[in-house]
């Protein structure tokens, strides 16, 4: 079943046969190419990729998934979640690269809780966007016969379907409409991002972050995204949320429309309504020129200076969701023992958009 929140008549995210994102002005920093390979070539990145071992929980999931809800971050924005009595796994990324080569690219740092081959069936996969991070060829490949079906953002099924999963397999949704399968309806909301897998499909398949609700709980899944008032109209709408899974890391000042600073991801929590908050999309690829763990370190700093309740778990660490106020992942700073002498400055975060 396909419903819509609110009215689809303005839909300024339709540009062409492509999309745009809702601002006037974006920038991906595209326009700073010179500027941002200079930056590589240039700057010496302190622990860019851990020096140690991080640690990482093995997984041996049951084929019948309990009816109790929980979730597990796998990996970057790979979080496998167990509503309803049933397995539902985003922006599923197993590859060894976030690239488009196995040979070149950013690696994976850590090992994986759970091999691909080791995933028990799934209800469904969801996907925020295209990016090398979020939707790897190979991942979907060997899940599709494990995946009853796939919920996309409109345009990505066509990488789904030109890979073999049969269209009838595949949801495809513009921001504000949902569907409900096993129970959990999932609903697309804007995002401030941009899409692309080449050098002349930019913009041509929409990204969408995702609220995700098997009543009485409900979360949100960021996907990728600039900080912008659309969190507030996402809250406003389909808030309060009791987690929101929100990206912190591989950000910059030079491309900050596009990624957030880690105090704008505390700021988009505060928009959304949120009670918990848990940092995705940070210590397992080096995307960006700062530390491996200094999304996890601004973000703790930030949330304890604005009292937000941070959950932090190691990969492969079990989250219940309906017991977030007692899981042993609140405030669990796993990343600090890697950690140089560190003094937190003053936080703020930025105004509302």
């Amino acid at each position: 079943m396909l419903t819509s929140h609110g009215t689809q008549a303005h839909r300024t995210h339709v540009e062409g046969s492509g999309f745009r994102n809702e601002a006037e002005r974006v920038d991906s920093g595209a326009g700073k190419l010179l500027q941002i390979l200079w930056r590589y070539l240039t700057t010496r990145v302190v622990d860019k990729t851990p020096g140690k071992q991080i640690p990482v929980r093995r997984l041996q999931l049951s084929r019948q998934p309990s009816t109790e809800p929980a979730l597990y971050k796998i990996s970057h924005s790979t979080l496998l979640l167990q509503l309803r009595g049933h397995y539902w796994l985003t922006d599923p990324v197993f590859a060894e690269r976030a690239s488009p080569s196995q040979w070149l690219g950013p690696k994976r740092f850590h090992s994986l809780p759970l091999e691909l081959a080791d995933i028990p069936p799934l209800a469904g996969i969801i996907l925020s966007h295209d990016h090398y991070d979020h939707l790897d060829k190979h991942s979907i490949q060997a899940l599709d016969a494990r995946t009853g079906v796939f919920i996309v953002p409109l345009g990505v099924d066509r990488h789904l379907r030109a890979w073999g999963v049969a269209a009838d397999k595949i949801i495809a949704l513009d921001w504000w409409q949902d569907t409900t399968q096993q129970g959990v309806t999932f609903t697309a909301t804007p995002a401030q991002h941009f899409s692309g897998r080449g050098l002349r499909d930019g913009n041509q398949t929409l990204w969408a972050s995702w609220v995700i609700e098997a009543a009485p709980l409900k979360l949100f899944f960021s996907g990728d995204s600039g900080y912008f008032d659309g969190f507030k109209r996402i809250g406003d709408r389909l808030g309060p949320f009791d987690l929101t899974l929100i990206e912190t890391g591989a950000y910059d000042e030079l491309w900050a429309d596009i990624h957030m600073l880690p105090e704008q991801s505390l700021r988009a929590h505060l928009d959304l309504r949120g009670r918990y908050l848990m940092p995705i999309h940070n210590s397992s690829f080096a995307l960006a020129l700062h530390s491996w763990y200094e999304p996890l370190q601004r973000l703790q700093a930030a949330a304890n200076a604005y009292d937000v309740p941070l959950l932090t778990p190691e990969f492969g660490q079990a989250i219940a969701l309906d017991k977030l106020a007692q899981s042993p992942a609140l405030d669990h700073g796993w990343w600090q023992h890697q950690l140089p002498a560190f003094a937190p400055e003053p936080v703020s975060i930025p105004a509302q958009a």
